[in-house]
């Protein structure tokens, strides 16, 4: 059996990317809001409280996660191009998801995701070359370049949805 945390696999930097790859990842990163709504479409309020994996995050956390991180992975990307070499703030997610917002109805996290990647998409669309090469200081990973942020939040938002159709398809809903 596969591992629940991890039901796409592990996140692996696929390093520089061809135009096309990273056209193909920020349509990925686009379409994420879409398919995170289809994948909780028609659960009831018990089914978003059930978590993905024993241990794990209910269903209403990793929604409610996505657009904290996605919010997050926005403001990097503004910092990178605004600002020489900045450092990032990490955030604590598992305190984040504990917090009373992230037992809120999903609607309004899935309607903030849309409209944040509206920005997203566009921000990601307009980047030079120049711009993929800017770099920041991640404080856990180091530094990075700001194209390093589009396969990771390609994969990220896969991985979240496949938390969510992985447990759908285990549970028979």
């Amino acid at each position: 059996m596969s591992d629940p945390r991890y039901p796409i696999g592990d996140f692996v930097n696929p390093g520089p990317l061809e135009t096309a790859q990273r056209r193909d990842l920020i349509a990925r990163i686009a379409q994420t809001p879409a398919r995170l709504r289809a994948a909780v479409s028609g659960l009831s309020d018990a089914q978003l409280d059930t978590s993905y994996r024993e241990g794990g995050w209910t269903v209403r956390q990793v929604v409610h996660h996505v657009p904290d991180s996605h919010m997050n992975a926005y403001i990097r990307v503004k910092l990178a191009l605004t600002e020489e070499r900045p450092t990032i703030k990490a955030y604590l997610e598992d305190r984040w998801a504990k917090l009373p917002d992230s037992r809120l109805p999903v609607e309004p996290s899935l309607a903030l995701l849309e409209n944040l990647h509206l920005r997203l998409d566009a921000l990601l669309r307009s980047l030079s070359e120049a711009d993929l090469e800017r770099p920041f200081v991640h404080p856990e990973r180091g530094e990075m370049r700001l194209g390093d942020l589009i396969p990771l939040y390609a994969w990220h938002g896969d991985h979240h949805v496949a938390h969510v159709t992985a447990l759908r398809q285990r549970m028979g809903w």
